[in-house]
């Protein structure tokens, strides 16, 4: 057993980088479809050791970028599936741009693995060198020692607080992308840290990423015991004990006090919110029915125009009622080709507004409503589209429009391609077909639909957001989801929908998502999947929208509080550092 850990602790000595990357990738694997978590907590674990044992802080930051590259090139592989669906670039360019994407997302773990670093390694303690790791000459330069003396209490709580604040960067900084937070890999920790009550409603997505951080960091002693300390490691540690205690210096925190010492932290921490925390209890579903349709029309397929009838034939089928009772009918992003309203040039038509509602009224039943996924044209004063809007229509039983949504957090290159006159000079396109940039609405909106509640909108990938989803001083009874996830290849639905369930769960509201290809569902106010319809099938769910519970307290104060959680738990990683532990 003693040669195994002499084996890794020269390849993190010789290729600390390498071994990141390879940890990074391992990560990746606790995300659906794959949701194996405890290798997620293992690969955490090790990155976290690796960035302990580092002796300078640049070092730490390049280990950190390392392993968020492989975190994210696989976790996004995806991406590169949607390349093969535009014709005007070429397919190999998407792993291209995975590849680059995760050059850059890397940065925010890189800056939350040097922070930890500087935090457990730079901040001085009271005591001129009363903490190991520091030299006791100046009580600020770390001693190059690769051993565990890094991995401090302070260490952990700085890694958790850091983590939490660089997912939020990472939702905002350049539009944002925050697929895949870190809780997405093992939900059900924030639900059983403090009994009765889901963390998620309190601190949010990325707060809650500091629970799989401080999980991870439980396991450091152990992991550095049996895999990276070398006996020659052991005895130098044991002896290094036996000299403080000679010399009457205090002797740091056996491993499993400092675990007591972590736990006994967030424990005080997250009892303290859950105690401020009003969450509802309401059960069951509401009085409102709903069709949602998924026609199995896949990307290959959608804008084919020669297939535009046979495709709305299979929403048609799909739609049909089954009794007279009113209904809300709920179907995909982009449902359609054909434009609703009426006023634009008639060149643009290809099928008149009267006769495109025609077609979706010969479906409903006299009080049914159907929301769908349609495109909205803008024009110039010459009558020239120069742009379009992604949006959901309204459309009643007698073929009016009801109220509209206009989807506001676009897909960079993918709905509209950034510093166009210079990229569209090198031959690059946006992913979605037309030459058309979308423009992006006013934000979170809610709808009011009469008998059928109240619905937020959120359209596609605009669910990811956590704390973006609703407009608060409108609350809804239900966040409608439409989104065509047949772009995102095996991987991309079911880590879509596992983002949607965290936004339920924040919010306190039913999500409800319709999709062209799968993964369809009905979820409930706690994350829980009602119905649900897999993917590559046709099929429809008939159900009704589960019950909102009561506003949560993310759902009244947002990222405020996970923000702010973080904070908190970088100011304790500051205290205890300055007490040397």
């Amino acid at each position: 057993m003693t040669g195994l850990p002499t084996r890794i602790a020269s390849i993190a000595n010789r290729w600390p980088k390498g071994l990141a990357l390879l940890l990074g990738l391992i990560s990746a694997t606790g995300f659906a479809p794959l949701n194996l978590w405890p290798l997620t907590l293992l690969a955490l674990a090790g990155w976290m050791l690796l960035i302990a044992r580092s002796p300078r802080g640049l070092r730490a930051f390049g280990i950190g970028w390392a392993f968020g590259v492989g975190h994210f090139a696989l976790g996004l592989n995806w991406i590169a599936t949607a390349f093969t669906y535009q014709a005007a670039m070429p397919a190999w360019l998407g792993w291209i741009a995975v590849v680059l994407l995760s050059l850059y997302l890397a940065v925010y773990p890189a800056l939350a693995a040097w922070g930890a670093w500087m935090v457990s390694m730079r901040v001085a303690p009271a005591k001129a060198g009363a903490a190991g790791g520091l030299s006791s000459a100046d009580g600020l330069s770390p001693i190059a020692a690769p051993a565990f003396a890094g991995a401090t209490l302070s260490f952990i709580l700085g890694f958790a607080a850091l983590w939490t604040l660089t997912e939020w960067l990472r939702s905002w900084v350049f539009t944002g992308f925050s697929w895949n937070p870190l809780i997405a890999a093992w939900p059900d920790l924030a639900r059983i840290v403090v009994p009765y009550v889901d963390l998620l409603t309190i601190i949010g997505s990325y707060g809650a990423g500091a629970l799989l951080i401080l999980a991870a960091g439980l396991l450091l002693p152990l992991i550095d015991d049996v895999l990276f300390s070398t006996a020659d490691e052991r005895e130098a540690k044991r002896q290094a004990k036996l000299d403080e205690d000679m010399r009457g210096a205090p002797l740091e925190s056996p491993p499993h006090l400092r675990n007591f010492a972590v736990m006994g932290i967030y424990g005080v921490i997250l009892f303290g919110l859950a105690h401020f925390s009003d969450l509802g209890s309401d059960a069951g579903a509401t009085g409102t029915p709903i069709t949602v349709v998924q026609p199995n029309v896949g990307q290959q397929d959608k804008w084919e125009g020669d297939k535009a009838d046979a495709n709305f034939a299979k929403l048609a089928r799909l739609t049909a009622p089954k009794s007279d009772a009113p209904r809300l009918i709920l179907w995909p992003e982009a449902a359609i080709p054909d434009y609703l309203e009426t006023g634009y040039p008639a060149i643009y038509y290809d099928r008149s507004p009267a006769e495109a509602r025609g077609r979706l009224t010969a479906l409903m039943n006299p009080g049914d409503l159907m929301l769908l996924g349609a495109l909205k044209l803008e024009f110039d004063r010459t009558g020239q589209a120069v742009g379009a809007r992604n949006a959901v229509m309204t459309v009643h039983a007698d073929g009016t429009l009801g109220p509209r949504y206009d989807k506001a957090h676009l897909v960079p290159y993918g709905e509209y391609l950034p510093m166009r006159p210079l990229l569209s000079a090198i031959g690059l396109s946006r992913l979605a077909p037309g030459d058309l940039d979308f423009w992006p609405g006013p934000g979170p909106h809610t709808l009011d639909l009469g008998a059928f509640g109240k619905a937020g909108l959120q359209i596609c990938y605009e669910i990811i957001f956590s704390g973006e989803v609703v407009d608060r001083a409108h609350r809804p009874d239900f966040i409608f989801n439409p989104s065509n996830d047949a772009w995102f290849g095996a991987w991309g639905p079911p880590q879509h929908l596992a983002q949607a369930r965290l936004r339920a769960i924040e919010e306190g509201l039913p999500v409800i998502r319709a999709t062209p290809t799968g993964i369809s569902a009905v979820i409930d106010a706690d994350g829980r999947i009602v119905e649900a319809l897999p993917m590559h099938a046709a099929g429809r769910i008939d159900a009704f929208i589960p019950k909102a519970h009561a506003p949560t307290l993310f759902a009244r104060y947002g990222n405020m509080l996970a923000v702010g959680f973080g904070l908190l738990l970088l100011a304790l990683a500051i205290a205890f550092r300055r007490r040397g532990r």
